[in-house]
C-alpha cells in the first residue's frame, strides 16, 4: 500500500506528566478487580516450614571417604534431599495446603500478581562496604525507587549455595550459581534472614520476590558426593550408571586434579553398545572441542560406604558440574529433593513465585533403533512441570520457565506446566527488526504465535537478563525445518530462514561491525542490550560514542522497552537496562572465557545506587562495566532519563490493563519499519501499539480490520486526539525514528 499524505506527528514518549484518566477514557468493565488482582503471597493460608540448619559448616578432621560415616553424616546434613525430608514432614496433613486451586496455570493471575520484573544478578551488582547483594536489593529506598519507575517483582537470580564439594572443601560454581548444591544461602549474597527481611520489604511496597529453583540437575555437592559413594537413595537422584571394573577398558582415564572427564563419541558409542547408557541425545548443549563433546561424562573411582571401588558414568546436559537428576528412578529422590527447595523457598524463606532452569530436560529415553536418544519434548518433562507448577500453586505462588522451546512446546506446556514462559520466540525478531529496520521476521514470530495459540500474556518479554542474545530459533530449526515460510520475498525453510536471521544478526551485531560483542556457542550472541542497539546505530568504537549518540542509544533502548512493555504478558528488565551497561573488555574476563563462555562480557559489574563510584569490581570479583545512564538517584530526578521515560511507558501500561489483556492482530504495514500490534486490553480498550523500528522518520498507515469505522483514535501518552478509523479501517500517523506510541481506539456512540 502506498504511503499516504503526511498526518499531524503522534506524540511519542512524551517528557511530560501522563494526564489522568477524565471520564470519557474510563468506559465500564467486566473485570472484577477483587478478584483479578489478588495478594501474591495470600499470608492468611500460606503454610510455613523451615528446613534443617543444625548442621551447619563445621568439618570434622576426618579423612573424607565414604567408609567415615563422620564424613557420611555430615554430607547428609548438607545435602538438598535431607532438607527436602525435614521440610515435607513438617507441611504434611495441614489444612493449609488445600486452599489454593493448582492444576490449571493461570497466567493472567500471575501478571496480575506482578507484571513488571527487574531482574538481578547477584555477583554483578556492586553494593555498599559489608552490604551484601540479598540487603541492598532489600533496601526500603531502593524499593522506592522500583515503586516511582513501576516494577513490582524482582526476580534475584542464584542465590544458594552453588558448586560442589572437594573432600571438605566447597569448589565453585561452573555456571554462574546455577549448579546449585544447597538449600542454604551462599554467605557470599547475605543470610536467610536478609533473604526473608527482603521479601517482607517487597510486600510493604505492593511488590514480591521471584527466586530460582533447578529442576533438571544439581552442582556435585553433598547429594552427588553421597550418591557416588552408592549411599541410601542418593544414586536414584541421577542419571548415573554404575560400570563394573571389568568394562572400566571402556573409560577414559581422569586426568589428576579433576573429579571426572567427559566422554568422546568413541567412548559414548562404546558404552552404548555394551548396554550401559542409551548414548547419543538430540543435541549437545555448550559444545566445545575437547571440553564437551558428549552430554556424558565419568567419575574417577570413588569408594563407596562399603570400601567398594566405583566408578560411574553420568548425564549432564549442561556442563559437567551440572549432574542431570532422574525423576523417574524408583525411589523418586530427584522429585523429592526439586519439591522440597520449591517449598524451602516459597514457604521458608517468602518468595511469591519461582523461574524454573532447565525444565524442559527431565525425561530421557532410549532411542528407536540407531536414533539418538529422546531429551527433548518427552512426556515425562510435561509431567514433572504438571507436578512442580502445582505443588507452586497449592501454596499460592506461581511459576514461570526460562527455556528455549518451539512455539508449539510453547503452547503445550502451557496447559499443564508453568504459568508463564519466558518469549524466546519474538525475542530475536525485535534483535532483528533493530538491526535491519525491518519488521517483517519479527511480525513472522508474532503470528506463529497467534496461529498455534500461544497466549501472549503467558509470556515474559524481557530486555537483557544474564544470558547471551539467544538466536537458535527452535521453533524453526526443529519441528518446523522443513516447513515454507515467506521473508523477504523469497521461499525458504525452516532451518534456511533461521540461517538467514542467524547469519544477519551475527553479520551486524558482531565482528567487524561491533567487535566488542562475541559469539556464544551455537546458541547466539553476548552482548548488552545497549551494545546491540550501538551496533545497530553503526558505532564500531565504544570509546567514540558522544552525547549525542547516548540519546539515540536512549530513544532506541525506550523503543525496545515499549516493544515488550506493551504487549500483554509479564514485561522484565535489569540492571544493566536501567545502567545502560556496555560489555565488559575481553581481557577483562580472559580467564573466564577461555573455554568459550562468552556470556561474561555481558555480566559486568553496576552500581544501581551510585553510591560506590569508585568501586572497579563488585564483592564476587567481577569487573565494572562502563555505564551509559546515570544513577537510578540522579535518573528519578531527570524527566529525560531513561528511567522516566520507562515509568510513563509503564504508568500506560498499567492504567489500561495492558499485561492482562488479548492480542488480536498483527496486521501487514506500509513501511517495512513499522509494527502494529491491536489488542484488547483487560479494561476492554482496544488499544494499538505502533513502533517504528527505522532509523529515519515514517508517515504511514495503520490498517486492521479489527479497528471499527469512524472510531475515536486518541495518543495515550498525550491524551491528544489523533483523528478517527476511515471506511477501510485505516489511520494515517507518522513517526519519528525509534518512536512509539499506543493508540486508544473508541467506537462511535450510536447516531
Amino acid at each position: 500500500m502506498s504511503a499516504p499524505e503526511p498526518a499531524p506527528e503522534t506524540t511519542s514518549l512524551p517528557l511530560v506528566d501522563v494526564p489522568p484518566p477524565t471520564a470519557e477514557d474510563v468506559e465500564p468493565t467486566d473485570v472484577n478487580y477483587d478478584e483479578a488482582f489478588y495478594p501474591a503471597r495470600p499470608r492468611q493460608v500460606r503454610p510455613r516450614a523451615r528446613r534443617n540448619q543444625q548442621y551447619g559448616d563445621a568439618k570434622p578432621p576426618f579423612d573424607p571417604v565414604g567408609t567415615n560415616p563422620a564424613y557420611v553424616e555430615w554430607l547428609r546434613g548438607q545435602s538438598m534431599l535431607g532438607d527436602a525430608k525435614t521440610l515435607s514432614r513438617q507441611l504434611s496433613g495441614q489444612a493449609s495446603m488445600w486452599q489454593n486451586p493448582y492444576a490449571r496455570p493461570n497466567p493472567r493471575k500471575a501478571v496480575n500478581s506482578a507484571s513488571v520484573w527487574f531482574t538481578a544478578y547477584p555477583i554483578s551488582l556492586i553494593t555498599r562496604p559489608g552490604q551484601s547483594f540479598l540487603a541492598a536489593l532489600g533496601s526500603p529506598k531502593l524499593w522506592e525507587a522500583f515503586e516511582q519507575i513501576g516494577i513490582q517483582a524482582v526476580h534475584t537470580g542464584p542465590v544458594k549455595r552453588a558448586g560442589g564439594l572437594d573432600g571438605w572443601e566447597y569448589t565453585p560454581s561452573v555456571d554462574g550459581h546455577f549448579d546449585r548444591m544447597s538449600m542454604a544461602i551462599d554467605p557470599l549474597f547475605g543470610t536467610e534472614d536478609e533473604f526473608r527481611s527482603m521479601c517482607e520489604v517487597a510486600k510493604d511496597h505492593g511488590g514480591t520476590i521471584i527466586d530460582d529453583i533447578v529442576p533438571g540437575h544439581t552442582g556435585k555437592g553433598a547429594d552427588f558426593r553421597l550418591a557416588e559413594m552408592n549411599y541410601r537413595d542418593y544414586p536414584g537422584l541421577y542419571h548415573m550408571v554404575d560400570i563394573p571394573e571389568s568394562d572400566w577398558h571402556l573409560l577414559p582415564d581422569v586426568p589428576p586434579g579433576q573429579d571426572s572427564v567427559n566422554l568422546d563419541a568413541a567412548a559414548e558409542r562404546a558404552l552404548q553398545e555394551a548396554g550401559y547408557i542409551i548414548g547419543e541425545l538430540q543435541r549437545v548443549i555448550f559444545y566445545e572441542p575437547g571440553v564437551k563433546e558428549t552430554n556424558w561424562s565419568v567419575t574417577r573411582p570413588v569408594i563407596d560406604t562399603t570400601g567398594q571401588v566405583r566408578r560411574w558414568v553420568y548425564l549432564h546436559y549442561f556442563k559437567d558440574g551440572q549432574p542431570s537428576l532422574n525423576w523417574l528412578d524408583p525411589t523418586f529422590s530427584g522429585m523429592r529433593l526439586v519439591m522440597g527447595d520449591a517449598l524451602h523457598s516459597l514457604l521458608d524463606l517468602g518468595t511469591g513465585a519461582l523461574r524454573l532452569d532447565a525444565n524442559g530436560f527431565l525425561g530421557v529415553e532410549k532411542g528407536v533403533e540407531e536414533a539418538a536418544g529422546w531429551s527433548e519434548g518427552h512426556p515425562l518433562s510435561e509431567a514433572a512441570n504438571q507436578l512442580i507448577g502445582s505443588m507452586v500453586r497449592k501454596v499460592g505462588g506461581f511459576t514461570f520457565q526460562e527455556l528455549n522451546l518451539s512455539i508449539d512446546d510453547i503452547h503445550s506446556t502451557s496447559s499443564i506446566g508453568p504459568d508463564l514462559s519466558y518469549d524466546f520466540v519474538t525475542r530475536p525478531g525485535y534483535h532483528h527488526a533493530l538491526v535491519t529496520g525491518d519488521t517483517e521476521f519479527l511480525r513472522l514470530t508474532l503470528r506463529q504465535a497467534q496461529e498455534i495459540g500461544v497466549d501472549q500474556a503467558s509470556l515474559v518479554h524481557a530486555l537483557q537478563n544474564h544470558d547471551e542474545l539467544t538466536y537458535e530459533l527452535v521453533h524453526f530449526v526443529t519441528r518446523h525445518k522443513d516447513e515454507v515460510f515467506e521473508l523477504g520475498g523469497r521461499s525458504l525453510t525452516g532451518a534456511e530462514l533461521a540461517e538467514q536471521v542467524q547469519s544477519t544478526l551475527r553479520e551486524r551485531i558482531t565482528g567487524e561491525a561491533a567487535p566488542y560483542n562475541l559469539v556464544f556457542t551455537t546458541n547466539g550472541i553476548a552482548c548488552t542490550t545497549t551494545s546491540v542497539i550501538t551496533a545497530a546505530l553503526g558505532i564500531r568504537d565504544l570509546d567514540t560514542i558522544t552525547d549525542d549518540d547516548v540519546d539515540r542509544i536512549r530513544d532506541a533502548h525506550l523503543l525496545l522497552a515499549m516493544y515488550n512493555a506493551l504487549q500483554p504478558g509479564v514485561f522484565a528488565l535489569s540492571g544493566w537496562d536501567l545502567r545502560g551497561v556496555l560489555p565488559l573488555e575481553h581481557e577483562q574476563v580472559k580467564s573466564l572465557i577461555a573455554q568459550g563462555d562468552t556470556r561474561w562480557i555481558n555480566r559486568g559489574a553496576h552500581d544501581l545506587a551510585g553510591s560506590m563510584s569508585q568501586t572497579r569490581m563488585s564483592g564476587s570479583g567481577l569487573p565494572r562495566a562502563r555505564s551509559l545512564y546515570a544513577s537510578l538517584p540522579d535518573q528519578l530526578a531527570d524527566e529525560s532519563s531513561f528511567a522516566m521515560r520507562l515509568s510513563r511507558i509503564l504508568q500506560i501500561r498499567d492504567r489500561h490493563g495492558i499485561a492482562a489483556g488479548t492480542l488480536l492482530d498483527v496486521p501487514d504495514v506500509s513501511h517495512p519499519g513499522l509494527l502494529v500490534m491491536v489488542q484488547r486490553t483487560a479494561t476492554e480498550t482496544l488499544a494499538v501499539t505502533v513502533l517504528n523500528f527505522s532509523a529515519d522518520e515514517v508517515d504511514g498507515t495503520i490498517r486492521s480490520e479489527h479497528l471499527p469505522d469512524g472510531a475515536r483514535v486518541t495518543d495515550a501518552f498525550s491524551g491528544e486526539a489523533v483523528g478517527r478509523i476511515d471506511g477501510a479501517h485505516e489511520l494515517p500517523m507518522h513517526l519519528g525514528a525509534h518512536r512509539g506510541t499506543t493508540l486508544l481506539v473508541r467506537e462511535a456512540p450510536d447516531a
